[in-house]
């Protein structure tokens, strides 16, 4: 599609900044796999961006919380207040 190298220019319109344009530039094979994911997911190429972003978001919460339970876990009086706190606060569900 385009020259090895070159730069695509992928115009964002976002809800929430009211219908003004960001442009973000990415290389030519990051956007071949947006434009990838985008027709195979039927999605436009904006709400592809915009679950890319999300996704990450999310996987760069589940990484911090799985550091900060490792923490705990390596911190043995620390490990047993936190499950020891996780039982004090249970709520059963009513089955059984």
């Amino acid at each position: 599609m385009w020259p090895e190298g070159t730069r695509v220019y992928i115009n964002a319109y976002i809800s929430y900044t009211h219908g003004m344009a960001t442009t973000i530039r990415v290389d030519h094979d990051t956007h071949a796999r947006l434009v990838e994911l985008s027709e195979a997911s039927g999605a436009t190429l904006i709400d592809t961006v915009r679950d890319a972003a999300e996704a990450r978001r999310r996987q760069r919460f589940a990484h911090r919380v799985a550091e900060e339970l490792e923490s705990l876990r390596a911190d043995p009086e620390a490990w047993t207040a936190y499950l020891a706190d996780g039982d004090s606060t249970a709520v059963t569900d009513g089955i059984g």
